[in-house]
C-alpha cells in the first residue's frame, strides 16, 4: 500500500525570525505546510522566508508584528486566514529577554519581558482559539525552555548570575498556568521545554541581550 502524503496545513510561528523558532518554521516548511511567520525584525523575517521557501513550503507569508500589541496580533491572525486559509497549528515562541544581573535590569526591561513573553502568548492564544474553537479543529503549541527550572547556570553554561533572571524563569509559571487553563477548557494546547541551543545566550557571556530575540537577526 502506498504511503499517504502528509496533509498540507496552515501553520503560524511567532518570533520566527531567529533561533529555534526559525528552525521550527523550516521544519514545518519541509513537510509542505503553508506558513505565516510573525516577528518584529524585517531582516530576520526575510531570511526565514528564504529558508522556508528553500525547504519547499507550500506558501510563506511574513508578517511584521509585535505580539505584545493585541491589535497587531488580531490583525495578523485575520491576515493569515485571508491569505493562507484556516489556521490549524499555532506555535507561540516569541519572547524578550535580558541577560544581566537581576539588580541591573530596569523596570522598563522587566515590563518588556512580561509583555512580549507572557502577554504576547496570551494575546496570540486568544486570537487562535477564537478561530479554532467554533470549528473544533486546531492545536496551539506553547514553547518554553528547560532552563526555566534552574537557569542557564544550572546547566553549567553560565555563571551564577544567570540563575535568577533568564526570561524563562520570570514567566515560566505564568505561561504554565495559561497552558493548563486552555488545555482544561479546550484540550488544544501542547507545551514544550527545549534544552540549550546555539543562540545568543550561548555565545555571549555576561552581556545584555537585545530587547527582543527577534531583533538580533
Amino acid at each position: 500500500m502506498e504511503a499517504l502524503e502528509p496533509v498540507c496545513r496552515t501553520v503560524v510561528v511567532t518570533g520566527a525570525s531567529a533561533g529555534m523558532k526559525r528552525a521550527c518554521a523550516v521544519a514545518f516548511a519541509a513537510r509542505g505546510d503553508r506558513l505565516a511567520l510573525i516577528a518584529r525584525g524585517r531582516p530576520g523575517l526575510e531570511g526565514a522566508v528564504r529558508e522556508a521557501e528553500e525547504a519547499r513550503a507550500a506558501k510563506v507569508v511574513a508578517i511584521e508584528a509585535d505580539v505584545a500589541d493585541p491589535q497587531a496580533v488580531e490583525a495578523a491572525t485575520a491576515r493569515v486566514e485571508a491569505e493562507l486559509g484556516l489556521i490549524e497549528v499555532w506555535v507561540n515562541d516569541a519572547f524578550a529577554s535580558v541577560f544581566a544581573p537581576f539588580a541591573e535590569i530596569t523596570p522598563k526591561e522587566f515590563l518588556r519581558i512580561t509583555e512580549a513573553t507572557y502577554l504576547g502568548s496570551v494575546y496570540a492564544t486568544r486570537a487562535a482559539l477564537e478561530r479554532m474553537l467554533p470549528r473544533n479543529r486546531g492545536v496551539i503549541v506553547q514553547v518554553g525552555s528547560a532552563d526555566s527550572s534552574g537557569g542557564f547556570g544550572a546547566h553549567g553554561r553560565f555563571d551564577e548570575r544567570a540563575r535568577t533572571h533568564s526570561r524563562q524563569q520570570q514567566t515560566a509559571h505564568a505561561l504554565g498556568t495559561l497552558a493548563d487553563a486552555v488545555r482544561r477548557a479546550s484540550g488544544r494546547v501542547s507545551a514544550g521545554l527545549p534544552g540549550p541551543g546555539d543562540g545568543f545566550f550561548s555565545r555571549m557571556r555576561g552581556a545584555r541581550a537585545p530587547q527582543s530575540s527577534d531583533r538580533r537577526v
